[in-house]
């Protein structure tokens, strides 16, 4: 690929992203704004639900599960959006010679975005609760770079699998509630059985969530064998999905 093509294909993506946005928000009053509110809101329903009974336990519990949420909401806005990225865009496909891995990177993208409008809230409310600033806030950009690589490589599984079986959508929102509730996103890991910790540790998810509280709330960097899981986690997924697309796309077509 020559740099006249990586700069054809950035063109590309930026637009399928760009049509993402305006198609997500094309019917919402609020538009982008909503980006923003959104978890300023959950954060608020699941302070009032949750954080007199583990107010003992966590301080800050708003800015414990708005660092969390942001998160998820990163990883299941784009495996959920990528799941149906070759579907959606059959016409265009057909159409258009351009490489079939576009398209689940341009709803990842689009997700990615939209955490950065999320973002804005996250800092408003670092600022309300008075976080004060330490020298590890600035690994959350590492953290969300892994998760991102992380979603797009089950992004690219997903999208591939929903060609041949598209039940998979239904079953994997299932399976996302399982996963969401194994994520500790508003509960601490302490308050759990040991059997279930070690299931929780070992989730990939909650090792991007478990670092950023660290370094967003604790002032402390996640440790050798955090970085390991995080590192492995966001480039063996990653290139398996990279792997099982490459050798599957040439029957996309037929399928769908």
């Amino acid at each position: 690929m020559n740099g006249e093509q990586i700069k054809q294909y950035m063109f590309v993506i930026r637009e399928l992203t760009g049509r993402e946005i305006k198609r997500k928000y094309a019917r919402s009053f609020l538009g982008i704004l909503w980006s923003v509110l959104n978890p300023l809101l959950s954060m608020t329903v699941m302070s009032l639900i949750f954080s007199t009974m583990f107010k003992r336990n966590i301080e800050n519990y708003p800015i414990y599960y708005l660092t969390a949420s942001i998160l998820w909401s990163l990883f299941t806005g784009s495996t959920n959006a990528a799941l149906t990225s070759l579907v959606d865009n059959k016409m265009m496909l057909i159409k258009v010679k351009l490489p079939m891995s576009i398209f689940p990177l341009s709803r990842c993208c689009t997700a990615l975005v939209n955490f950065g409008y999320s973002l804005i809230a996250f800092v408003v409310m670092l600022l309300v609760f008075r976080i004060p600033p330490n020298p590890y806030m600035p690994l959350l950009l590492l953290y969300v770079a892994g998760l991102f690589f992380f979603s797009l490589g089950l992004g690219y599984m997903l999208s591939d699998l929903y060609t041949v079986f598209g039940d998979i959508k239904h079953l994997y929102s299932i399976l996302l509630m399982l996963w969401m509730y194994m994520s500790a996103l508003f509960y601490p890991v302490e308050s759990t059985t040991p059997q279930m910790q070690a299931i929780i540790l070992r989730n990939p998810i909650y090792n991007f969530i478990s670092s950023a509280r660290k370094s967003m709330l604790y002032a402390q960097p996640p440790n050798t064998a955090e970085w390991l899981r995080m590192l492995c986690w966001s480039a063996g997924i990653y290139l398996l999905g990279r792997l099982v697309f490459r050798k599957t796309q040439s029957k996309v077509l037929q399928r769908i």
